[in-house]
């Protein structure tokens, strides 16, 4: 099964740390040539720098341009694309109806936008050449919602109806779509929840259920992997057992158990996320203009 990934040009979102460095240093060990984007663009080349042919860069998944400026970096870099893990994802916590509106554009923004901009920016370049493969991290909680992680849920959720219905237009092109499940993971994302019993992962953990499914072309995987039939199982609980399952777990700790001095760091780096251009902001001033004959305003 090596060959599925040895010498592959793989691109990964979101991989200046947490599960998107752990998939890069696993790829780079078992021979992938690897490209690092990350937001942080000095975080994305330091990481390169310490696996063998590596290339970091710069990447806003927010922004079509900014992704296709990546991917076309890495093509000059490393060569065609076999490989593309939509890793990226922000989750901040707390009620829904106290959740700012500008986090929750970046939710939707960086969890869903981002993997439907990397998709369609691959996928033509996969479908000439008849092969490909296309790893969507999503989440556990796109299946089983949480309560204090609402529009991150709804944007899980989106990820897994995008993931599987563009796995069957592709599926007699020699395109692979994977949609990978973790649970709880280890990282700055779930800082200040607690265990509370819900199964837990490292991200390591996550990075071998990637390269799994990668070797098995595997349609989807969980970490940890043993939470697979429990993700169906769950679906089909009579509300009001599940209800009950839920109160006994105290799967609403986000909303009485947060640990908001844990999650400080976290949450100051997404209070620093400026949005990204939008494209057509440009379009929408003209509009106005060509009915008055004024000029369009300028974009701030």
């Amino acid at each position: 099964m090596s060959d599925r990934i040895r010498g592959k040009v793989v691109a990964i979102t979101g991989a200046g740390r947490g599960i998107g460095l752990a998939t890069a240093q696993a790829l780079a060990a078992r021979g992938a040539r690897v490209s690092i984007g990350d937001l942080d663009a000095g975080l994305a080349r330091q990481a390169a720098a310490l696996l063998p042919g590596a290339f970091g860069g710069a990447l806003d998944v927010r922004s079509r341009e900014s992704f296709a400026r990546f991917l076309e970096e890495t093509r000059a870099s490393l060569g065609p694309i076999d490989i593309l893990i939509n890793n990226a994802g922000i989750m901040p916590m707390g009620r829904f109806e106290a959740e700012d509106d500008a986090i929750t554009d970046a939710q939707i923004d960086i969890n869903l936008r981002g993997v439907i901009h990397g998709m369609k920016l691959v996928l033509p370049a996969m479908r000439a050449r008849r092969q490909g493969h296309i790893v969507n991290v999503a989440s556990i909680a796109g299946r089983i919602p949480i309560p204090g992680a609402s529009v991150y849920c709804a944007t899980k959720f989106a990820v897994i109806g995008l993931t599987e219905s563009v796995r069957q237009e592709v599926r007699d092109q020699g395109i692979d779509v994977t949609l990978v499940l973790p649970s709880r993971v280890s990282t700055e994302l779930s800082s200040g929840t607690g265990s509370g019993g819900i199964p837990t992962a490292a991200p390591e953990e996550v990075a071998a259920a990637i390269l799994h499914a990668i070797e098995h072309r595997l349609p989807e995987v969980t970490a940890p992997r043993y939470l697979q039939p429990f993700t169906r199982a769950v679906q089909v609980l009579p509300r009001w057992l599940d209800g009950n399952v839920r109160r006994w777990v105290k799967d609403d700790r986000i909303l009485t158990s947060l640990d908001r001095g844990a999650r400080a760091a976290y949450e100051q780096r997404l209070a620093a996320l400026t949005p990204a251009d939008p494209p057509k902001a440009a379009e929408k001033d003209a509009a106005p203009a060509k009915a008055t004959g004024k000029k369009p305003k300028k974009s701030a």
